[in-house]
């Protein structure tokens, strides 16, 4: 399906398990460049990506998915399987569904720790990978905010009171005037047909998240998963997700991988800095050349 007033294409795919997962695609789908894949972050959808996708899709095909219990795709009713796991078999089940062998993963937050779980599980999906905001160590602050965020009371009353929300606990976040906080409380909540406003995800997301309290994951092994693929990682400046330690110790033990920071800009760069732009074209540009 689609609609004339977008510059997107639009899909419903049936997942493995029967949930329908709602996918934007952008650009020219016959073409020979590296199909450029967009993942977001925990609570967020496809709408963030639309800027970049415009940007990319003059020469290749874009796609951004909303994950299961996000956006446009339907909720899930057992939360167990909001898992990462889940979402590599749903981006899996995409792929093939739309007939892409192999993609470059442009992943925001989660998006890029699924990238890491693709370069393990699907090797041969993966072209290469941008990695936003997002390293194989979470700062444990940024992590409570969130999660915070996420249990804060809702509805909200109108869209002024969702902007308040978003400055109240993301202050740095990209916004550079009152035009881009709406636009981001846009394509954060959804208006009911009551008038309230409220997330545009699933609250059982956060459940998974608050079992694993405790747990310790090593994600630096997924990390190297990531060797044999183009390579970007990008960080915030003041970042509380991704540290500066930990930035750095990514160039240490991945060799060839580019990292961008954007200056006075937190969890997470939007992406269409011109440095980020200029790193990514230049990785999706050798993807092209060696068929990666």
């Amino acid at each position: 399906m689609g609609d004339k007033n977008t510059d997107f294409r639009e899909h419903r795919i049936t997942s493995q398990d029967g949930l329908g997962l709602y996918v934007r695609d952008y650009g020219n789908a016959a073409s020979s460049a590296t199909v450029v894949l967009c993942l977001a972050g925990l609570t967020r959808n496809s709408r963030d990506f639309h800027a970049l996708a415009l940007h990319l899709c003059g020469q290749r095909r874009v796609l951004s998915l909303d994950y299961r219990g996000r956006g446009r795709s339907d909720y899930d009713h057992d939360w167990r399987n909001y898992i990462p796991i889940t979402y590599v078999n749903d981006v899996r089940h995409v792929l093939a569904a739309l007939g892409v062998q192999r993609a470059f993963v442009v992943g925001t937050s989660l998006g890029g720790i699924i990238a890491m779980a693709m370069a393990a599980a699907i090797p041969t999906s993966l072209a290469g990978a941008l990695l936003n905001d997002v390293g194989p160590e979470i700062e444990a602050a940024g992590l409570t905010k969130i999660i915070k965020y996420m249990r804060a009371e809702m509805p909200l009353r109108d869209w002024d009171a969702a902007v308040a929300r978003l400055k109240t606990f993301f202050p740095d976040r990209p916004a550079q005037d009152e035009e881009d906080w709406l636009r981001m409380a846009r394509g954060t909540y959804r208006k009911c047909k009551n008038g309230d406003i409220v997330y545009d995800w699933d609250d059982a997301i956060l459940k998974p998240i608050l079992a694993a309290a405790g747990d310790t994951v090593d994600l630096w092994q997924l990390f190297l998963a990531l060797g044999k693929v183009p390579l970007v990682a990008v960080r915030g400046g003041l970042s509380d997700i991704l540290s500066e330690p930990t930035f750095r110790r990514m160039a240490k033990v991945m060799p060839g991988l580019i990292q961008v920071t954007v200056a006075g800009v937190g969890h997470a760069p939007t992406l269409s800095e011109p440095e980020v732009l200029e790193v990514l074209n230049g990785k999706l540009a050798i993807a092209d050349r060696t068929g990666h």
